[in-house]
């Protein structure tokens, strides 16, 4: 029985749900804030406001909250774009989205880098369970941006593969936000996307409004 399968009753009251949740939601922050490793359940448990029993209530250990924040920080960052990914099917959409995740970095002061990412990058080598989890994350991510190629492509606007340029352009988006986060400065953010979304643009025959 895998951690994911453990880590909760299989149904929950609505209070039940809320503490999970704030559980799972102080674990992400302090993850993201410290990194996996310095994030214990202590902290977590002090941070929450719930006891330790309350925690193994919902998560057999250390390893079942981790997927938890995974799935979490997964859903957050794809629910804050969602709005963008409806327009990434035009050249016009898919720059407002570049220009949002710039915004997004200057606001935050290009601290904290890609809340996914963060977390892929302490667990790639150490930790396949949450490896692939965060894998799966890229994956919902990639789809969302080749959603919007795919829909030029279907029209006939776009004659590059949705695929590959769907790849190229998540890659240039989180080597920016890696560089962005190192230099504390947007520009790396901005030159990845701007490269990335001007191969898009060379392939595209029309860019309707």
């Amino acid at each position: 029985m895998s951690s994911e399968t453990r880590q909760q009753p299989a149904r929950l009251t609505r209070k039940g749900q809320a503490t999970r949740s704030r559980i799972v939601a102080a674990a992400a922050q302090l993850m993201y804030e410290r990194g996996v490793t310095e994030a214990t359940l202590e902290d977590v448990r002090a941070a929450a406001g719930v006891s330790g029993s309350q925690i193994y209530h919902y998560f057999a250990d250390k390893q079942a909250l981790l997927l938890a924040v995974i799935e979490h920080q997964t859903e957050a960052v794809l629910e804050l774009q969602a709005p963008l990914f409806d327009r990434l099917d035009s050249v016009r959409g898919l720059r407002a989205w570049r220009d949002a995740m710039v915004e997004f970095q200057r606001r935050l002061q290009c601290r904290g880098g890609c809340p996914i990412g963060s977390i892929g990058s302490e667990v790639a080598e150490t930790n396949p369970e949450a490896r692939l989890a965060v894998a799966s994350g890229f994956l919902r991510w990639e789809g969302a941006i080749r959603a919007g190629l795919g829909a030029m492509h279907e029209r006939g606007e776009l004659e590059g593969d949705p695929d590959d340029l769907a790849l190229a352009v998540l890659a240039a988006l989180q080597g920016g936000l890696m560089l962005t986060q190192i230099q504390r400065a947007v520009r790396p953010l901005e030159v990845a996307l701007d490269a990335a979304l001007d191969h898009v643009a060379s392939l595209v025959r029309v860019d309707p409004v």
